[in-house]
Order: C-alpha cells, then sequence, then structure tokens
C-alpha cells in the first residue's frame, strides 16, 4: 500500500490524495454581495423570534444566559453585525474588542483561501513539537515586526487566560533560578515537585490589584478581582492584591490629587510585597493591566506605571503588563504600555483578543532554559498567526491606527459635549483610540441605556459598576462616531424630560 501511494504520488505530484474538485488554487468566494450599510436597521425586538426559537434549542444543550442574541455571520460586513432576525446593528462592542477588522474582511477571506496556507488551517500543528516550516517567518511578520519596544522573544498561546496562566510559570520559574544562582534543581526538588510539596513547589505569590480582571482559569482568576460570578464556588490561591488607583477624569484635570492617589497605591503595593514575603510566600511577579478592562476602564497616569516598575526591580519581582484588552491597535497604538515611557520593557506583556493569537512577549531572562516547562499540545494556532500578519499589513497599509484614534477622539470630544449638557446622566468620558469609555449615574441606568441603544441598532457593552463601554473595530470612521452620538443624544434627552 505504502509503495502503491508513493507511485501515485510520484505520477501525480503533491495533489494525488486530494479529491479533483480539490485539485488546484482554492477560489475565495466573491463578497461583492456585501457592502457596508448606510446605518443600523431594527425590525423586531432584540432577540427576536428566531434568537429567541435558537436560544430555546441551544438551551437544551448547553447553557445560555449570556447569550444575547444569535448572529448572522454570512450577512455581517465592516463595522455592522446582523442578527439572525436580519436586525442590522452598528457594533461598538466587536465581540468583546476582538474584531479588529470588522467583519468578513476581503483582506482575511483572501488569506483564508491562499492554497499557501491552506495545510496549516487543515493540520493544526502541534508547535511545541513540530511547527510548519514558515513558522519562524510567520512569527517575525506577524508578532515581532509589532513587538514592544526592546522585546524580541515571543510565545504563542491560545487565548488570553492561558497566556497570562503561563507567563506566571515563566516568572516563577526566572525567580526559583535567581534564588539557585543558576545550579540545576536539587533531586530533592525534583521528587517533592510530583507530589505537590516543598520544595519544589515553592510557595510563591502574584500581586494583583483591585478591580483587575485577567483570566477565568485558576491562578489568573485569584489575581481576577471583579464580579462575584468569575470567581464564587472555585478554591483560590492566596495571593496579595494592592489598591489600584481611584483617580479623577480627565486625568490632566487632577494632576495634584490623582498623583497622591498613585502614591498611596505604590505604598499599598509595596506594603503587601514585604507582607506576603516576611511571611514566607514571596512575591515573584507583579501583573497590571495598562487600562482595567472589565474592572470599570479604571486608568492611571504613566508616572504610576514607571513607579510600579521601579518596585518591581526594587524587590526581584517580574513586572507582568496584561494587554490582552488594550493591545494589538485597540488605542491607537499597538501597545498601549509604550505610551508610559518605561525605562527598560516590561518583563512579561501578555496579549490576545485583537492579535486573534495569545501568547507573551518575554525578555531573555523570562525564557525557560528546559524544554515542556511552557507548553500544552498546540501552542496557539498557526491559522490565526496568519490572520494577524494579515491584519498587521492591512492596518500599515491603510493607516488604521492613526484613523483609529482620530474616530476615537471624536467620540470623546462628543461625549465630553452631552456629559456637559446631562451631567446628571453622564460623566469622566475616558479612554483612548478604539477603547472608550464614560460612567452613567447608577448601574440600571448604564444598563437600560446599554438595551436601549441596542434598539436604535448600536450594540455596546457595561463593565465596572456604573460604565458602559465601546470597543470599536479600527475600520471605524468618523460618520459612525456620528451615528452613535446622534443616537445617544436622542436617548440622553429622553431621559432627561
Amino acid at each position: 500500500m505504502l509503495i502503491r501511494s508513493a507511485r501515485v504520488l510520484l505520477q501525480h505530484g503533491k495533489n494525488a490524495f486530494l479529491p479533483k474538485r480539490c485539485i488546484g488554487a482554492a477560489v475565495a468566494p466573491s463578497l461583492e454581495h456585501l457592502s457596508e450599510p448606510n446605518g443600523p436597521c431594527v425590525k423586531t425586538a432584540i432577540p427576536g423570534p428566531v434568537s429567541n426559537a435558537l436560544m430555546k434549542d441551544l438551551d437544551a444543550i448547553q447553557h445560555t444566559h449570556s447569550i444575547q442574541f444569535f448572529v448572522d455571520y454570512d450577512k455581517s460586513y465592516g463595522n455592522y453585525i446582523v442578527d439572525a432576525d436580519g436586525n442590522v446593528l452598528l457594533d461598538m462592542y466587536t465581540q468583546i474588542a476582538s474584531a479588529p477588522l470588522g467583519y468578513n474582511h476581503p483582506s482575511f477571506v483572501k488569506a483564508l483561501y491562499d492554497p499557501a496556507n491552506m495545510s496549516v488551517f487543515i493540520n493544526r500543528p502541534a508547535l511545541g513539537n513540530l511547527p510548519p516550516k514558515d513558522w519562524p517567518k510567520r512569527l517575525q511578520n506577524a508578532l515581532l515586526d509589532i513587538a514592544p519596544t526592546g522585546m524580541k522573544n515571543v510565545q504563542t498561546m491560545g487565548c488570553g487566560a492561558c497566556s497570562v496562566e503561563h507567563a506566571f510559570k515563566a516568572a516563577f520559574m526566572a525567580y526559583r533560578r535567581s534564588e539557585r544562582g543558576g545550579a540545576a534543581p536539587s533531586s530533592e526538588e525534583l521528587h517533592s515537585s510530583i507530589v505537590n510539596e516543598k520544595p519544589g513547589c515553592p510557595d510563591l505569590t502574584i500581586l494583583s490589584f483591585s478591580s483587575a480582571f485577567h483570566g477565568r482559569t485558576m491562578a489568573p482568576l485569584a489575581c481576577t478581582h471583579t464580579k462575584w460570578n468569575h470567581k464564587l464556588d472555585f478554591p483560590s490561591l492566596d495571593w496579595p492584591m494592592a489598591d489600584f488607583p481611584a483617580v479623577k477624569y480627565p486625568l490632566s484635570e487632577h494632576l495634584e490629587y490623582n498623583r497622591a492617589e498613585e502614591e498611596r497605591c505604590i505604598a499599598s503595593a509595596c506594603a503587601k510585597i514585604e507582607e506576603y514575603n516576611a511571611k514566607g510566600t514571596p512575591v515573584a511577579g507583579v501583573i497590571v493591566e495598562p487600562i482595567q478592562g472589565e474592572g470599570g476602564d479604571n486608568q492611571a497616569n504613566p508616572q504610576f506605571f514607571r513607579d510600579l516598575q521601579q518596585v518591581c526591580k526594587k524587590y526581584g519581582c517580574a513586572f507582568i503588563v496584561d494587554e490582552v484588552q488594550t493591545g494589538g491597535g485597540a488605542t491607537g497604538r499597538w501597545w498601549y504600555s509604550e505610551t508610559w515611557d518605561l525605562p527598560s520593557p516590561p518583563d512579561i506583556l501578555c496579549f490576545s483578543k485583537k492579535t486573534y493569537t495569545g501568547g507573551f512577549y518575554h525578555t531573555d531572562a523570562m525564557r525557560p532554559t528546559e524544554g515542556y516547562r511552557v507548553f500544552n499540545t498546540w501552542m496557539g494556532d498557526p491559522s490565526r498567526v496568519i490572520l494577524l500578519e494579515e491584519m498587521v499589513r492591512v492596518i500599515d497599509d491603510e493607516g488604521l491606527l492613526q484613523s483609529s484614534a482620530e474616530a476615537g477622539d471624536k467620540i470623546i470630544a462628543g461625549l465630553l459635549r452631552l456629559q456637559g449638557i446631562y451631567p446628571e446622566q453622564i460623566s469622566n468620558a475616558r479612554g483612548a483610540g478604539s477603547f472608550l469609555a464614560f460612567d452613567v449615574k447608577d448601574a440600571a441606568h448604564r444598563d437600560t441605556l446599554v438595551a436601549e441603544l441596542r434598539t436604535k441598532g448600536i450594540h455596546a457593552g457595561g463593565n465596572g459598576t456604573r460604565t458602559l463601554r465601546l470597543r470599536t473595530a479600527l475600520i471605524f470612521k468618523s460618520h459612525h462616531a456620528d451615528i452613535f452620538l446622534t443616537t445617544l443624544d436622542d436617548l440622553l434627552k429622553q431621559h432627561s424630560v
């Protein structure tokens, strides 16, 4: 059989075993029937009858309480998402901030049907063992070309939570290597680690901040401090939490107050590190979000993060920046932490969402020194990296970081105007690029606005205790901002009567 197969391959070439209809270049389907709508169009309640029927079908299979409506992805295009009932919504939430080029972007369709890319979509290589031959080039084009300044090591992963999870492991290994002075682990450490005992499994910890969100697997969950439904009933690690600054907005108008608050929180971080170090559970790393995306879009000034990096250096902790939400161009920069003007790169920077693949950049000191230490079956997905590679090209060619930032500036300017008109309803407009938010008078009013925006054809979301958040695609333009601001103005006006 093997001899026959080899003979067939020699006679007919590499396509010998493909069905005849698959031989030759794959042809991408035409998107000529799709174009971005001129605006929202709502025909039914949302969710409508079709979505509700589908909800019933799915509920017989799995839990559905988080589902908002079902989507017709074949008809969704650009900045507009179309639901199963044919309602057309301007999407300002974009798959929880993870659709950088909107829906059905032609460049993605072309990449999907490119014969040179077919094999990784079909085979999904186990990257830690058997990467494809073009993998170094793909990483260079997709991830190293946009790497944070001074960072040249990158490790792909499947999602944001597992990126943070493995980043912690890298930090722990680096901490213990430093403690050993470069010596190999002892036989006692090796054997005790297998049965979850010291010294092989040391009592190391990670410091995080109040209102942080870092993922839903167990170690990131220990560093997550937002909603009870993230954590209730799950055992957790005794890891320290410091206060994140509760600043006033706009940041530039409250410099003295905010600086005092940020210094208080730096002191809180130092106190927690010293407390846990003293009780024999040393802090090996500190993790922080540039903007707390789930906790309410909470911000701090660049000086806070520069000070925090110096705290990490003082106590020998890895400085871990979680850019799962803010990274990949979301703020008008590839990485928002680059606005901090750090004297040196973070030790680790985690990413996912808009970058399609998860993973983390890291310094040389954080690189594992043995095989299978940061590892799982797939170590990410090369098909996602193909899309990221194409995304980087499109963003650069079309100047989308700049245009997205300009659209974001227009939204912020409009929100500032509206909060001047309706100060009893909204306040604290803030953000950068496509990563925007404002506060509503209370959670009930926020939830009402989100629901009412949807009935008018605007899809948005909430976070924190009373924040309405916007996460637009990078292809979002000025005229889309006008649609949103006019709709919000109308709703606020109705509530002010």
